[in-house]
């Protein structure tokens, strides 16, 4: 195995969006830090296909609810396999809430897990960085996981919209302020993968619904970033992977027009 290859941190890497960026990653010569939150197994299982491509990995659990868990994660990282140059936000919370049933304990949840924990890592990494990393010839990536919906919002999914947008707005102060020793951008996806009460049928339908004719795969998401991981000279913006999702307003989650 090659020690000196690059070394990425994915969160909420056991399963769906997070195992295919890091299994991408690692195709492409990157050793992972697998984050998991409770999928213990998956975790152990994802290491170890990781680990036939010939790259290292680890498994390493934190709540991402708890800030003392989430300021470890960078040191743990740096003690199992050695410190992250990029860190791929994308474990995320994603429960349905309205105007009508808000509740602060739901808003709390959704902005610690979807912008304070990213946020708490991306201000570690750097640290860690200015601390033991001498002249260094490219900068760190941070890549926050986003959501097309942004550039289109309605009013379901409030507190997750919420804390997302919060997360956008994060990406570009964090790009203004950890420069040059890390680059901040955003990575944001359209209808991906079945989420929810979704049907099969009605997520088929949704993903049609775009200028493109077809939304975003896991590999078209997990390609992309790979492509920030290595463009040195982006920082502080939001590549859209959605097919032309965004582009299409909708009053209610697209999901719920075609449940």
């Amino acid at each position: 195995m090659n020690q000196s290859a690059p070394i990425a941190l994915v969160t909420g890497a056991a399963k769906r969006l997070g195992k295919h960026i890091a299994l991408t990653l690692a195709h492409n010569g990157w050793d992972i830090a697998v984050h998991y939150g409770r999928a213990q197994d998956e975790a152990k299982q994802l290491v170890q296909e990781i680990q036939v491509l010939g790259r290292r990995a680890c498994a390493m659990q934190a709540d991402l609810n708890d800030p003392n868990q989430v300021a470890s994660l960078i040191e743990r990282c740096s003690a199992e396999i050695g410190l992250p140059t990029c860190l791929v936000n994308n474990a995320s919370m994603f429960e349905y809430d309205d105007a009508h049933t808000f509740t602060a304990a739901t808003f709390q949840a959704h902005m610690q897990v979807n912008a304070a924990a990213p946020i708490a890592l991306a201000t570690a990494l750097y640290k860690a960085r200015c601390e033991r990393v001498q002249q260094a010839t490219t900068p760190a990536v941070i890549i926050n996981l986003l959501d097309q919906k942004l550039a289109n919002p309605n009013p379901d999914f409030l507190s997750y919209t919420l804390s997302k947008a919060a997360l956008q707005e994060a990406t570009r102060l964090l790009a203004q302020a950890l420069a040059p020793e890390c680059r901040v951008v955003g990575l944001a996806p359209g209808l991906t993968l079945v989420s929810g009460d979704q049907t099969e049928q009605g997520f088929q339908a949704a993903h049609r619904q775009t200028p493109l004719g077809k939304s975003s795969t896991p590999d078209d998401i997990a390609q992309a970033v790979v492509y920030l991981a290595r463009a040195h000279a982006i920082t502080g913006t939001t590549l859209f992977v959605d097919g032309g999702q965004h582009l299409k307003p909708s009053e209610r989650d697209v999901m719920f027009l075609t449940s």
